[in-house]
């Protein structure tokens, strides 16, 4: 028995499912999750001693690679110095201008200290400051756990309050409205229906939640003419299309300006960490200036600001973004090449260093209906077959992958040389 088994074996005893956030119990692919010890560079080493390509990348943090030596150095010195002082410093103004560098849009901001945290702040910001209960969000564009937006889209083009999962009273999301990602009629729709009563239009434009599904630009413009018109507001999670898919986020990549942003993985370097910021005259709505009451005593935590702060700056040296968007481009255009030689139908999206794998031939994906239509059992296999040739890919079929700058060449021509004979064994 394989040393994760008894580790699964044991933590099922204490920690519900054995994990502490559900993807990592394997159940969409099967089998038991690994257990990791370390990782270093493009490498997860699990506590069989097994090395595994990683392209999960802690779920789209690990942008330089894992235990990057220039940010382990500034976490050091940032600890050496004290864990949490629950009172204000110098990094944390210092990070505001980094993220703002990249993200104009963002003329005030505020750090949090998860992505779940800086949706649900904004999604309140924006209810508050349009005095508005109301709320559109998108079939596969997923918020973290946040209870109003922890719904689900039945039949139609319009759904309001289904809960997706129990706990969630229909109450809560009696005003959230679900629509078809991609499909700008449904979003017309319910502005002529609800328009004077909707706050915010929350979505990911490009979606890692749902595997890779980026937004058309016609969409996103739509929504951005839409929420100008009717005086909603528009919020962008990029949690983790932030610094992924541009350093400036999905919105400077498709030159859309949204009201609010949200932001996590990337600005925490590793470390726990979200941000959520926006137009001047919105944020200064949030207590202490006005009545939006949001706090956190971990918020812009100094730890996490020295790992974000050097994790920025390495990413933003010139030409690290380009040259790790190529090696993301070569890999996503090798999966593809080598899917079609073994008669495999496969769909790969890519946008920045972010790519989707769909076992389909229904292109390109651009719908949550596509993505669930997928041979998800097929994934599957190719999981495990690629997981036995020691690499990791997303536990799941609806998950993106991550590519860091650490992947070098021999590497990915590894990781393609493994999936080649993965995708020869599959049926």
């Amino acid at each position: 028995m394989k040393h994760s088994e008894t580790l699964f074996e044991a933590a099922c005893q204490h920690i519900p499912g054995g994990v502490n956030s559900p993807v990592r119990a394997f159940r969409g692919v099967g089998g038991t999750p690994v257990f990791m010890r370390r990782a270093q560079g493009p490498y997860l080493y699990d506590e069989d001693y097994q090395r595994y390509v990683d392209y999960v990348c802690s779920w789209g943090p690990m942008v330089l690679g894992h235990a990057y030596p220039e940010v382990v150095e500034a976490v050091q010195q940032a600890a050496a110095q004290g864990l949490s002082f629950g009172a204000p410093t110098e990094a944390e103004t210092r990070m505001a201008v980094q993220i703002k560098t990249h993200f104009p849009s963002m003329e005030m901001l505020r750090m949090v200290s998860s992505g779940t945290e800086a949706t649900m702040s904004a999604l309140r910001l924006a209810r508050g400051y349009t005095g508005r209960n109301k709320i559109i969000k998108f079939q596969g564009n997923y918020h973290g756990h946040v209870d109003a937006l922890l719904v689900k889209a039945g039949s139609g083009a319009l759904t309001l309050g289904n809960p997706t999962s129990p706990g969630v009273p229909e109450a809560v999301v009696a005003d959230t409205i679900t629509l078809t990602y991609n499909d700008l009629d449904g979003v017309k729709q319910a502005f002529s229906e609800y328009g004077d009563e909707i706050a915010a239009v929350m979505l990911e434009p490009v979606a890692g939640n749902m595997n890779l599904v980026p937004a058309d630009a016609e969409f996103l413009q739509g929504l951005r003419d839409l929420c100008t018109n009717h005086g909603s507001v528009l919020i962008f999670d990029e949690v983790m299309s932030g610094f992924r898919v541009h350093l400036g986020g999905a919105q400077a990549r498709y030159g859309v300006t949204p009201d609010l942003t949200c932001l996590g993985k990337v600005v925490g370097g590793g470390m726990p960490v979200g941000a959520f910021g926006g137009r001047r005259e919105i944020m200064e709505q949030l207590s202490p200036l006005g009545a939006v009451y949001q706090a956190g005593t971990l918020s812009g935590n100094p730890v996490a600001m020295a790992a974000g702060l050097k994790t920025l700056e390495v990413l933003s040296r010139p030409g690290t973004f380009e040259r790790l968007e190529a090696t993301t481009t070569t890999l996503a255009e090798g999966l593809r090449e080598r899917a079609w030689k073994a008669g495999v139908p496969v769909q790969v999206n890519q946008m920045g260093s972010m790519m989707g794998l769909f076992f389909t031939e229904d292109g390109p994906v651009r719908t949550y209906q596509q993505v669930v239509d997928s041979n998800t059992d097929r994934y599957g296999r190719f999981f495990h077959g690629m997981l036995e040739s020691g690499v990791y890919f997303a536990p799941a079929a609806f998950e993106a992958s991550f590519v860091s700058t650490a992947h070098d060449d021999a590497v990915i021509e590894l990781t393609l040389d493994m999936a080649g004979k993965v995708f020869q064994r599959l049926e």
